[in-house]
């Protein structure tokens, strides 16, 4: 932290420019959005005070003077982000709009793939995050369980969605780093599990597989999971 040690405090507590003095050369969303274009292009290593100054054109100790620490850059980048959330007029189908919220949050991380290693409640809210937050509890107004029980669904859909995109980016990451096709890969793993299932040691396993046939369906399987997650707290 160039030297020096700086306060716990929260970024939207500070004013971003004083009352008097020359207007600042740059605001917050231009600093979050230099975060941003540095973190899609090259991940969240890619991401440091420096780089960022560099993106901007000042020197780094300047962008201290708007963005004290490191955690402060993390939390503009989330806010920035989470304002591409779509808020809409509820439906009166909890269940259905709560499945939206999570195919737009899947969809949000996907986009910015760094976003699940900084979904934590240390950024969780900051102006954007608080909107989307309000809104999807404005979706669970019809169903009759306590504010603290909605936003307990809330929390468990965001962390579920945060683990399975994380998964699926991993998934792809490892497919990219293979020196042949992921459906070679594929294939001799399959040939493998389809020798040791034929040994009859794994009877339950078998017929699981025998069950689902085919490439898996991830749309589906996503779908499920959320729905399986809404069933417990509104049935289904």
């Amino acid at each position: 932290m160039a030297g020096r040690a700086a306060e716990p405090e929260v970024i939207w507590t500070r004013p971003e420019r004083a009352g008097r003095g020359p207007r600042p050369a740059y605001s917050r969303a231009d600093i979050a959005d230099a975060a941003v274009r540095i973190a899609d292009a090259g991940g969240l290593d890619a991401v440091s005070m420096r780089h960022v100054a560099a993106e901007l054109g000042c020197g780094t100790m300047s962008l201290y003077n708007y963005v004290p620490r490191k955690e402060d850059l993390y939390e503009l980048m989330v806010d920035a982000v989470s304002g591409e959330h779509e808020l809409w007029e509820p439906s009166g189908d909890w269940r259905a709009d709560m499945l939206r919220v999570a195919h737009q949050t899947r969809g949000l991380m996907r986009r910015h793939p760094w976003l699940p290693r900084l979904m934590s409640s240390l950024y969780g809210f900051s102006p954007n995050v608080l909107r989307y937050v309000e809104h999807s509890l404005a979706c669970l107004d019809p169903l009759e369980v306590s504010y603290g029980t909605k936003l307990e669904l809330f929390a468990m859909l965001n962390s579920t969605v945060t683990m399975y995109v994380a998964n699926e980016l991993a998934t792809a990451e490892r497919a990219r780093a293979l020196p042949w096709s992921e459906e070679r890969e594929n294939a001799v793993r399959a040939a493998y599990l389809d020798g040791r299932l034929a040994t009859g040691a794994y009877p339950r396993l078998a017929a699981a597989f025998a069950e689902a046939p085919g490439p898996v369906d991830l749309e589906a399987v996503f779908e499920r999971v959320v729905g399986r997650l809404l069933d417990g707290f509104g049935g289904g």
